[in-house]
């Protein structure tokens, strides 16, 4: 079987381990995500993914306002312990995604929260454009579900390419400071103030 690029990365952004033995564990567990979480795991190279299932009781509020005073973040992060929340690691990664915050304007945290309201007002206005474009109407399933998951990863802070590095992702980002760090670290919530 062969293993996609989308399916290592992936499995990458679950588990912060690299490219090579995402796709390592992926041909081992024959393309089934799960099983590869299970073999990298064993090998203990998993990290992210077992702490991500641990408390986060602890954690910080951090607050950013644009220099120009008509943007400002606050973004609640959350950790098991107050002397991670305390860490200076801990709050510069809570300043630059509030920083990211008011720099890219995420309208939710995950893909998968991406109203389903939206979703169909965005769905109309694909529907009109592929019709002006001429495409013909057996495509339109397809080129839609291609533009809503497009569309859904550009919404979600999760997904976005992180403003100070775009060669990752806020979720890889995120996963990279697990393992520094060595505790699970949670976005819990965000609210943008724009004039």
């Amino acid at each position: 079987m062969a293993i996609t690029l989308d399916q290592i990365k992936s499995l990458r952004e679950k588990t912060g381990v690299s490219m090579q033995a995402c796709k390592k564990a992926l041909e081992e567990a024959k393309g089934d995500e799960a099983k590869a979480i299970e073999i990298l795991r064993k090998k203990g190279e998993a990290k992210a993914v077992e702490r991500g299932e641990r408390s986060t009781g602890e954690g910080i509020v951090v607050s950013y306002i644009h220099s120009n005073n008509k943007i400002g973040v606050l973004v609640q992060f959350g950790c098991e312990t107050d002397f991670v929340a305390r860490s200076d690691d801990f709050q510069r990664l809570g300043r630059d995604i509030a920083m990211h915050i008011a720099a890219m304007n995420p309208l939710i945290i995950a893909p998968a929260e991406v109203s389903p309201e939206l979703i169909e007002k965005e769905r109309e206005i694909w529907k009109a454009q592929l019709a002006k474009e001429g495409k013909p109407q057996a495509m339109w399933d397809k080129i839609i579900a291609g533009k809503e998951k497009k569309f859904r990863e550009e919404a979600a802070l999760l997904t976005q390419a992180f403003v100070k590095n775009p060669e990752i992702t806020i979720e890889k980002l995120i996963s990279d400071a697990i393992l520094k760090l060595g505790e699970n670290i949670k976005l819990v919530r965000f609210t943008r103030y724009a004039l």
